[in-house]
């Protein structure tokens, strides 16, 4: 019987930025009422869904406290304590994506391990133990350092071109990959409900921004191959059903300048290059995940229009509450749609909001979305 009491579904979010902001509009779309959990009072999810948990990611006590008021839990954040998580699970607490592909994806190494069990192709690699070093030089360079653990927009990331370059060395736990000379570097978001039902998302192409490593341009589609897009699916949605996940995933990947696609990293949860879903498609990624984690039907994936998207950083060596430079400007072009998270505070390259740009080229959204950042910009009030 296909009957919903209001609110359709209580569900609670474990993270409070951007991504929970961004779902939490979502589900109140869809009937649904959201409480959050994060250590920030009135953090940017907490300001939208009018309740909030006030408490670490890692405090037992609060994950529980969320879990058992809510109908199913997922989350916007990977660093979370999953031993509570898998333990409310076993209890028959739905949440989703499981605990367990969480722990398994938490772990950098493990995931890499994952994929390569899996048989979907990676980059070479290996861990890092007693004498680096010495691994190292056996592993041949250029290489790149991971942590295992904690790493995301470019921290605890390194890239070593030979042995002059040891001051890079992150002392942490960590493993080595082959350094990949990428044409390109692309992402697919895949959708997987509660019946295996799986809907991809077109290819897009990630840019990053050079030294900090963030996501500065996006563009969808990708400019490839119909060949090379249907292998970047393919290979997405293997790696989404070999972890079994449920809700919306984020595949990384790398294009060879011998036309090979090699999986760099998975995000369990809506991401970064999904972002000009709320736009472009027919079923933006964030409906897409609710969908996914509360039994309902997915949604078509179609885009409605190419799109470019630009991150809006914490300009650098400014803090302190953001100040928006330039807003009216960016919205007198036609296609432009600005989101502001609702940040208390500003730092350098901090993710502060983003611009999605629809054209009817690729070439024109592009275009547009260079001019948006020549024109809007975020500062810090301490800073004039």
């Amino acid at each position: 019987m296909d009957s919903h009491p209001f609110p359709v579904a209580r569900i609670g979010i474990i993270g409070g930025g951007q991504l929970g902001r961004m779902m939490v509009a979502a589900a109140q779309r869809l009937g649904c009422a959201c409480v959050v959990l994060d250590p920030t009072p009135g953090s940017p999810a907490g300001q939208v869904s009018g309740h909030q948990i006030v408490g670490d990611y890692h405090d037992p006590a609060r994950l529980r406290e969320l879990v058992e008021a809510t109908d199913v839990t997922t989350f916007d954040i990977e660093d979370i304590d999953t031993e509570t998580l898998i333990e409310l699970e076993r209890e028959g607490h739905p949440i989703r994506p499981s605990p367990g592909i969480l722990a398994v994806i938490q772990d950098k190494l493990s995931q890499k391990r994952m994929l390569r069990a899996a048989g979907l192709p990676t980059s070479d690699f290996v861990a890092l133990a007693e004498d680096p070093a010495r691994t190292c030089a056996d592993f041949g360079y250029p290489l790149v350092q991971k942590a295992r653990r904690g790493g995301y927009d470019g921290r605890g990331v390194a890239i070593l071109t030979g042995p002059e370059d040891w001051g890079r060395y992150l002392p942490v736990p960590s493993y080595v990959e082959r350094f990949v000379a990428a044409k390109k570097e692309i992402a697919v978001l895949v959708a997987r409900g509660l019946d295996g039902d799986t809907r991809c998302y077109p290819v897009v192409e990630t840019r990053f921004r050079p030294g900090e490593n963030i996501l500065d341009l996006l563009l969808a589609p990708a400019d490839i191959t119909a060949a090379t897009s249907a292998r970047a699916r393919e290979i997405a949605v293997a790696t989404v059903e070999a972890l079994s996940g449920v809700g919306v995933f984020g595949v990384e990947m790398f294009l060879t300048d011998r036309g090979d696609i090699l999986v760099n990293e998975v995000a369990p949860r809506t991401h970064n290059s999904g972002h000009y879903t709320i736009e472009a498609s027919l079923t933006d990624q964030f409906e897409q995940h609710l969908r996914a984690v509360i039994g309902l039907p997915l949604g078509a994936t179609d885009s409605l229009s190419p799109a470019a998207m630009i991150n809006l950083l914490g300009s650098p060596d400014h803090s302190g509450r953001p100040v928006v430079r330039g807003l009216a400007a960016a919205l007198a072009i036609p296609g432009v749609s600005v989101h502001i998270y609702g940040k208390a505070a500003t730092k350098p390259f901090r993710k502060m909001g983003h611009v999605t740009v629809l054209d009817t080229s690729l070439a024109a959204a592009q275009a547009k979305a260079e001019r948006v950042r020549s024109l809007l910009t975020i500062t810090g009030e301490d800073h004039p």
